[in-house]
């Protein structure tokens, strides 16, 4: 299974009352694959706030995604949790909805070892028929999922891929030099996207690419058809945006920036729930800055 390259983690869009709102959520869908080019989207996600969304929701919202997509992107949801259990039904309900495939988190706070990170996604994969991309993302979950041990998930036969969030290029380059032909790494960090792809990865899983995704792609495109000078200033022109949605102008958790920035670009998808906040003043200021700088990117 080949997700694609460019796939977006996407927000929940909320009404006021903070309830999943279902014409900003067609819309947002409608954006993501026609006008930033998105391959995928990954619903229900950190991005998407799955923390605090019910499982009820996390699986109307994952239908509402596969009915609006309509083929035209690859929908992948998130099903993971730190309860094997739980992972395993979510999965389950997740590909009677018709999903691509589907993302997997570490296990977080419990904190297992490394065997217990194998058993545990060998578990949840082979209680369905669907392409999985694990999700390593060390600042959330707590634990690394070591090369060693991804090399070892990647001989599942339906384990395709791996979202990389650790920040370290030495355990990428370790799981490219060694994974089985076909297997996919991607990186999770927006900023690494050509890096990543310098060194054999296969794509992004993105969060900026709600907004400058056309970017994003024609970077993609540019390297993979050997135009490293153009990625190179793209990926220049990115930056910014890059650092801007993390950082704005201090560390502010995802989507809290994204969320602004969509409503900032026109396409509101209303706020978060708590424990998040919304941004203060002074970041919806840098944010509105910033937005504004890529308006006719």
């Amino acid at each position: 299974m080949d997700f694609g390259r460019l796939l977006t983690a996407m927000v929940t869009p909320f009404d006021d009352n903070l309830k999943i709102d279902w014409e900003r959520t067609g819309r947002l869908v409608d954006e993501l694959i026609e006008k930033q080019r998105s391959d995928g989207l990954v619903v229900a996600g950190t991005t998407g706030e799955s923390p605090t969304l019910s499982d009820e929701e996390k699986l109307a919202l994952i239908a509402f995604v596969v009915r609006r997509a309509n083929g035209r992107a690859k929908v992948i949801a998130g099903t993971g949790s730190n309860d094997t259990s739980h992972s395993i039904h979510l999965t389950q309900e997740a590909e009677k909805l018709g999903v691509d495939g589907i993302m997997l988190v570490s296990p977080y706070y419990s904190r297992t070892s490394q065997e217990g990170l194998i058993a545990h996604f060998r578990a949840v994969a082979a209680a369905t028929s669907l392409p999985v991309m694990i999700y390593n993302i060390p600042s959330r979950t707590g634990i690394n999922i070591e090369a060693k041990t991804m090399l070892e998930l990647a001989r599942t036969p339906n384990i395709v891929a791996v979202k990389e969030s650790s920040g370290d290029l030495d355990q990428m380059s370790a799981i490219l030099a060694e994974a089985p032909e076909g297997f996919r790494l991607y990186s999770g960090d927006d900023s690494l996207t050509l890096p990543v792809l310098a060194i054999g990865g296969h794509g992004i899983v993105s969060v900026t690419s709600h907004l400058v995704g056309g970017l994003m792609k024609s970077l993609i495109e540019a390297y993979v058809s050997g135009d490293t000078a153009r990625a190179a200033q793209l990926h220049l022109r990115l930056m910014p945006m890059y650092k801007g949605m993390f950082f704005c102008p201090h560390r502010v958790p995802n989507p809290v920036p994204v969320k602004y920035a969509l409503k900032s670009n026109g396409l509101d998808c209303g706020g978060v729930r708590l424990p998040l906040v919304d941004v203060t003043p002074e970041e919806a200021s840098f944010i509105d800055a910033l937005v504004a700088s890529y308006k006719e990117a």
